[in-house]
């Protein structure tokens, strides 16, 4: 199996948008346990075959251009350095392969003010988007069908997501790694590009649709609960009785609600906590199991190495290596 990914080159990109998802992509594919049966073919895709500078002084060579039949699985649109007009005006090729390429079932990321190419294209007309925050204001004029969602640094629309800088961009990555080549994969980039493991790219997100797919608002008074409780012993049964219903109902519908089962759920919100505690505080790993809703650090412990293939220690070490010291 094959993955074909592109990025479109012009002028003015931002070099780092290039560079990070195929240095992230290169990583998933080796960390992939069957990496000889699922490859990963990266292009760059230009109006020409001419070198393509950038800001940071260095050069791109496109393999393809954008009148090549080539069915992309996957479109990366990088940011653009100060204004985007110019490279909209001088791009309407590109802006061309965009359209065709989506309606042949690429998925695409745009990137920053990148994400322009993709409004051009009319690709963005009442789907929601994001965009860099100093250029909002001048995309939402330029743009008026677009749902612009400023406050957001992640959005996703079908198959068009839109990340508002580049370490939304890592999130996305890592989020796409995962779908390509597993979890373990993309917990591997993880731990390698991003240290300090941030929010996973389903809670950053606006997913567009996502409230009519989840109008079940008792399992969100739940779920809502289940955030400002996570701290304390708690069981399902328990959970139940709460809301006044069975802990049968509350599987069934929590699950056909959010995907997930409702321990999973809690789980997920006390690992996070715990991440929160080890990077934050100087709290023993057993003070954290305890604050979390663990009943020991050994619990904790088995956890971490479940999701996150570390330990809690190892896991504080790496952030706490992100840190500067200052001296007093």
């Amino acid at each position: 199996m094959t993955t074909k990914v592109r990025l479109l080159l012009y002028p003015q990109i931002l070099a780092t948008s290039v560079t990070l998802p195929v240095e992230m992509l290169k990583a998933g594919e080796a960390s992939f346990h069957d990496r000889k049966n699922h490859k990963l073919d990266i292009k760059f895709v230009a109006d020409k075959q001419e070198l393509i500078q950038c800001r940071a002084g260095c050069a791109f060579l496109p393999e393809l251009t954008v009148g090549c039949d080539d069915n992309a699985d996957f479109i990366i649109v990088p940011g653009i350095w100060r204004n985007p007009r110019p490279v909209i005006k001088q791009n309407q090729a590109a802006i061309g392969y965009l359209k065709a390429q989506w309606q042949q079932g690429a998925t695409i990321v745009g990137v920053g003010t990148g994400n322009c190419l993709l409004a051009e294209a009319g690709l963005l007309d009442h789907h929601a988007a994001t965009t860099h925050w100093h250029y909002a204001k001048q995309f939402r004029k330029d743009y008026p069908k677009v749902d612009l969602k400023p406050e957001f640094f992640i959005t996703q629309s079908e198959r068009i997501f839109c990340a508002a800088s580049l370490n939304s961009l890592a999130d996305i990555m890592v989020y796409l790694i995962a779908q390509l080549f597993g979890r373990d994969a993309a917990q591997n980039v993880e731990r390698n590009f991003s240290h300090e493991i941030r929010k996973p790219y389903e809670e950053q997100r606006y997913l567009e649709g996502a409230v009519d797919r989840h109008a079940d608002e008792l399992i969100a008074q739940i779920q809502f609960w289940l955030k400002n409780n996570a701290s304390s012993e708690l069981s399902m049964q328990h959970v139940a009785e709460q809301f006044g219903i069975s802990q049968r109902t509350l599987s069934r519908r929590f699950k056909a609600a959010t995907g997930t089962t409702a321990n999973h759920y809690l789980q997920k919100m006390r690992l996070e906590m715990a991440q929160e505690l080890l990077a934050s505080t100087n709290l023993t790993v057993q003070d954290v199991a305890v604050a979390v809703g663990y009943v020991d650090q050994g619990y904790l412990t088995k956890v971490f190495k479940r999701e996150l293939k570390q330990t809690p220690s190892d896991y504080r070490l790496l952030v706490r290596k992100k840190l500067f010291k200052t001296d007093s």
